[in-house]
């Protein structure tokens, strides 16, 4: 339920928003939905004694890949902002000067 309303919380802002900043914000509030998904369905896996850690592995995984991703767009929102002096999306055409 939480993870769900996380998701749409998400979505809702990757499609109202156009400041980048709040774009990547939306971005990471759906990874982290998915994130608390693969934590709490980890225990319905089969074996899950034997298997606990899938769900903990998967999402430390995620995570490492969630920072990457925000590292790289915000070096990408510093570079538009210096090029154009504004971060919102829908007037960013192209990164050239």
């Amino acid at each position: 339920m939480l993870s769900a309303m996380l998701f749409g919380i998400g979505v809702y802002g990757l499609v109202t928003k156009r400041n980048a900043l709040r774009l990547l914000f939306a971005v990471e509030l759906m990874i982290n939905a998915a994130n608390l998904n693969f934590v709490a369905f980890n225990q319905y896996l089969p074996y899950a004694q034997q298997a606990n850690a899938f769900g903990q592995t998967f999402v430390l995984f995620s995570i490492a890949l969630a920072a990457a991703e925000a590292a790289v767009l915000l070096s990408i929102v510093i570079v538009a902002y210096r090029l154009h002096n504004d971060i919102d999306v829908s007037e960013m055409r192209t990164l050239e000067g």
